[in-house]
């Protein structure tokens, strides 16, 4: 604000440079051209994921280039999900264990499912047997022996902490 004027003169071009400054910007924040608008807000970030486009009646709208969005996000989940050490890092953590141990959970049900099917549609009567059994024993069993193994582990590691204390 210790800004020396030497005449009127200057502070009043000084005052009306301002003016118009203040005016653009209006314009802008008015969004009468929307793409330069968010252009201007974001720095040139969104330039091209839009586009303007002129209808019949002579009006411009504004529309995303699904397209590049879909390419931009495709690039960077490829380049950073592929990079070496992210790819192992993954398999570190506790997310990369539950996802495999998830996807080993759906391939063997697949697999169980595929061969209980094949059996169902098979002309012998001992393997017909053997996929109805597996449809609608092998879940019962599944889920007695999950059962057991849960309660086994909660009484080791009750025994454990004994033991430490």
């Amino acid at each position: 604000m210790s800004t020396k004027y030497n005449s009127l003169e200057e502070l009043r071009r000084k005052k009306a440079l301002l003016k118009k400054e203040v005016s653009d910007l209006e314009d802008l924040l008015t969004f009468d051209n929307t793409k330069e608008s968010l252009s201007a807000l974001t720095h040139g970030f969104t330039d091209k994921y839009l586009e303007s486009e002129t209808n019949i009646q002579g009006e411009t709208t504004v529309s995303l280039k699904t397209n590049e969005i879909v390419k931009e996000i495709s690039g960077n989940i490829k380049d950073t999900l592929l990079s070496r050490s992210s790819v192992l890092n993954f398999a570190k953590s506790e997310g990369g264990l539950s996802v495999v141990e998830n996807a080993m959970k759906i391939g063997v049900v697949t697999f169980v499912g595929n061969y209980a099917r094949k059996s169902l549609y098979n002309k012998s009567w001992k393997k017909k047997l053997i996929g109805l059994a597996l449809i609608y024993l092998a879940p019962m069993a599944l889920r007695f022996i999950r059962k057991k193994l849960d309660e086994y582990e909660k009484s080791k590691t009750t025994s454990s902490f004994e033991q430490l204390i």
